[in-house]
């Protein structure tokens, strides 16, 4: 028996744009499309989608009118809206999110690029509400825990085991999806995070910053660098995919993805009793593009006053940005990337750690060992 296809709503008063995006996905979905967001509330009373994408500029009722009434319904409030918009600034972007929208499209869009937004977005959806459930059953056999005795905290230390098993998932997609919007920096996240897990057995192994990194979870640590560039999300596809060298203001724009990272993180901590992995998160996302002499961002920090954690990913990202290809560069080869990361000592880089970096250069390499 066939499984059943997932529903998507496409709403756009352009008739053009609803056939590419039915033809890009009616192959997987089933497709509705309506040109209008008053005729979409129509065809909600009969059928609820697995996701909406809703265009923002239409007559009669625009797109952020139509999420607000979507939100203030419980019928519609949990269904997922991705809008499409042919804006490209970050204040459109921002105020959309806030209303509830868990994505922007740009348009024109590219169908596969559209495929894999959608797929990404659903496979979230399908995670959170796995999650959701798996806690409601969990809250109710911890209540029911309470009158049992020691021999079941085994029981409980199983149950939290799928719970962890499900966020690490729920944290893959979404480290996913930032990349999937980024088309330049592919595998970015696990390069980065062997770059990491070499300097942080060398600082080990070397017995350096001892103090410092006394009481690191190192696993803990390096899940939570696939974070480091979760502010991308805030930033639009026309900067971020730009197929050339970026213009002063747009390097503006792309500099903001530190600061919105520690933003978004902080709102996640806001509704969690997690900190640590957080913490850690925090720390990455808000200092790797911190240089030693103080002329990095967003803070323009020097020195030891850049956490740890930032110092070393500065080394594990301009690394794997120098040996991979870029729309303005072509990849440098491991030998060149490890002359200029050394020649950045105690200018862009911590000098403990390039020296660290230089010892076990050969493992750094990506394959090595």
């Amino acid at each position: 028996m066939e499984q059943d296809r997932k529903v998507i709503m496409i709403v756009d008063d352009n008739i053009a744009n609803l056939k590419i995006a039915k033809n890009a996905l009616s192959e997987i979905y089933d497709v509705f499309t309506v040109p209008s967001a008053v005729k979409m509330f129509d065809l909600l009373e009969r059928n609820k989608p697995e996701l909406i994408l809703l265009d923002i500029n239409m007559p009669e009722m625009s797109g952020y009118e139509a999420i607000k009434i979507l939100k203030n319904n419980l019928q519609t409030r949990d269904i997922p809206v991705v809008f499409l918009t042919g804006k490209s600034d970050s204040y459109s972007e921002v105020e959309g999110l806030s209303l509830g929208a868990i994505d922007y499209i740009s348009k024109p869009f590219m169908p596969m690029l559209l495929r894999k937004r959608i797929e990404l977005h659903l496979t979230l959806e399908e995670q959170k509400h796995a999650l959701e459930a798996q806690t409601q059953r969990l809250e109710a056999q911890q209540t029911e825990l309470q009158n049992f005795n020691e021999n079941l905290k085994s029981m409980v230390a199983e149950k939290t085991q799928k719970v962890l098993e499900l966020q690490n998932a729920i944290l893959q997609i979404v480290a996913d999806l930032v990349e999937s919007r980024d088309e330049t920096t592919g595998g970015h996240i696990e390069r980065t995070q062997h770059g990491l897990r070499v300097l942080l057995d060398g600082l080990q192994e070397l017995g350096l910053y001892r103090e410092q990194a006394r009481d690191w979870d190192i696993d803990l640590m390096l899940q939570s660098s696939q974070l480091h560039d979760v502010g991308k999300i805030a930033i639009t596809d026309s900067i971020l995919n730009k197929p050339g060298r970026l213009t002063p203001e747009e390097f503006e724009e792309i500099k903001k993805h530190t600061t919105m990272g520690v933003k978004i993180i902080e709102k996640i901590e806001a509704n969690t009793s997690e900190s640590e992995f957080l913490k850690y998160a925090k720390i990455f996302a808000g200092t790797h593009h911190e240089k030693w002499d103080g002329s990095g961002y967003p803070n323009g920090i020097s020195g030891e006053d850049i956490p740890l954690q930032g110092r070393v990913m500065a080394i594990a990202d301009v690394y794997d940005a120098l040996v991979s290809d870029r729309p303005y560069k072509n990849a440098l080869t491991h030998e060149e990337a490890v002359r200029i990361i050394i020649e950045g000592r105690g200018s862009h880089f911590d000098p403990v750690l390039v020296d660290v970096f230089e010892r076990y250069a050969d493992r750094f390499a990506y394959g090595g060992e």
